[in-house]
């Protein structure tokens, strides 16, 4: 078997991030677990290098734009990495500043992968609250994405539409869910007469919590015995104690720790991911295998996971996501969170990570002479050695 030298580079992750850092972590523990080697290079405070049980991880120095995250603003400190590696093949979870990885990897005959994680034409027409204007920026971005990189990775149909008609090398990959963590076992709702329902996430308006917070305000106007918890930080959290009034909505803050979380979905009798514009959803499936019922919008990524035995969807609005919640509590009990936890089961890491591995065999064959090494790379700055 080849063995493969994996880089995989990503912007916008850090301490609090969500299913892109999950994905990107779960898919690197998977290669070196097949033999392979992997690099993950991201932006940080600082630079630094690690050599991890999961291979090299990489922080390059770059400015905060948010509280939360940063972005390699200079793509070409990120690439001076990759000379060092010399990888195989190339992963990239970014379409903006990390993109001219695509064409450093051309000029070395190396093969390169767009990991698709957003639908940039939803998310960045609900930021401008309009589509005038949008449909055409990121048709061009696309067209120059598909043109420049090797192969593009959707993980849903939904995701799927972006490059509708652009001829790109498309690989639809689902991601999965560690079924270990979450699991039914790990607790279960409390009888109290009231329907505990929760969201897990960014309070960010491009996750749409709103929507949760909303439809906990119809619920609690029509007289419907609910709380929603709400678990996670973001900019947009004191606009939403605004918006929730006298609702019962509870705000948590950030859960640390993938065992808490697991207990929290665990200890709910529903799960909210309404999003319309999520390209998969991995909050869904986590729910899913701790036996919670899932409601969604009747569109998106997260849509797709749920089937009609393990939750159900409305449209994304207030009433519409309410009366999906109303639904869902009327088939309450074992046999729906049986059903929840059998669709979560179709999903797994290994086989999301045996489909990216095919993809990176191709990739590294199509230089049949290339010759394969191992790398050779040293750290050019004081790394570290997890334990």
């Amino acid at each position: 078997m080849m063995t493969l030298r994996i880089a995989q580079l990503a912007n916008f992750v850090g301490p609090v991030s969500g299913g892109m850092r999950v994905a990107i972590e779960e898919l690197g523990k998977g290669y070196v677990a097949a033999g392979h080697e992997r690099i993950l290079v991201i932006p940080g405070e600082r630079d630094t290098t690690a050599e991890t049980d999961n291979g090299i991880v990489v922080q390059v120095r770059a400015p905060r734009i948010s509280r939360d995250y940063r972005m390699i603003a200079r793509p070409w400190r990120a690439l001076e990495v990759l000379d060092r590696f010399r990888p195989t093949s190339i992963e990239v979870s970014d379409k903006w500043t990390l993109s001219p990885a695509a064409r450093w990897a051309s000029r070395r005959g190396i093969g390169s992968v767009l990991f698709s994680h957003e639908r940039l034409d939803d998310m960045l027409s609900g930021w401008v609250r309009a589509q005038f204007g949008v449909e055409t920026a990121v048709g061009a971005l696309n067209r120059r994405l598909v043109k420049e990189f090797d192969a593009v990775v959707v993980t849903s149909a939904y995701a799927a539409e972006e490059f509708a008609d652009l001829d790109a090398n498309l690989w639809r990959v689902p991601l999965g869910v560690d079924l270990a963590t979450f699991n039914p076992g790990i607790g279960q709702p409390s009888e109290d007469g009231l329907v505990k329902l929760c969201y897990v996430g960014r309070m960010s308006h491009e996750k749409n919590p709103e929507l949760a917070v909303a439809a906990a305000v119809e619920l609690h106007r029509r007289g419907v015995p609910i709380q929603l918890n709400m678990y996670g930080v973001g900019p947009d959290l004191e606009k939403m104690r605004v918006q929730a009034g006298d609702a019962p909505v509870v705000f948590h803050g950030f859960v640390k720790g993938r065992d808490e979380v697991a207990r929290r979905f665990a200890a709910s009798d529903i799960s909210l991911s309404v999003c319309p514009s999520e390209t998969f959803g991995l909050a869904v499936l986590e729910a899913l295998a701790c036996g919670t019922p899932v409601v969604t919008s009747n569109r998106g990524g997260a849509h797709e996971l749920v089937d009609a035995t393990s939750g159900e969807y409305g449209s994304p609005d207030a009433v519409g996501i309410a009366d999906a919640i109303e639904r869902l509590m009327a088939r309450l009990g074992p046999q729906l969170r049986q059903a929840a936890r059998a669709r979560a089961e179709q999903y797994t890491w290994q086989a999301s990570v045996d489909k990216m591995l095919r993809l990176h065999e191709d990739l590294a064959h199509q230089v049949p002479n290339r010759p394969v090494r191992r790398s050779g790379f040293r750290p050019r700055t004081n790394g570290s050695k997890d334990q």
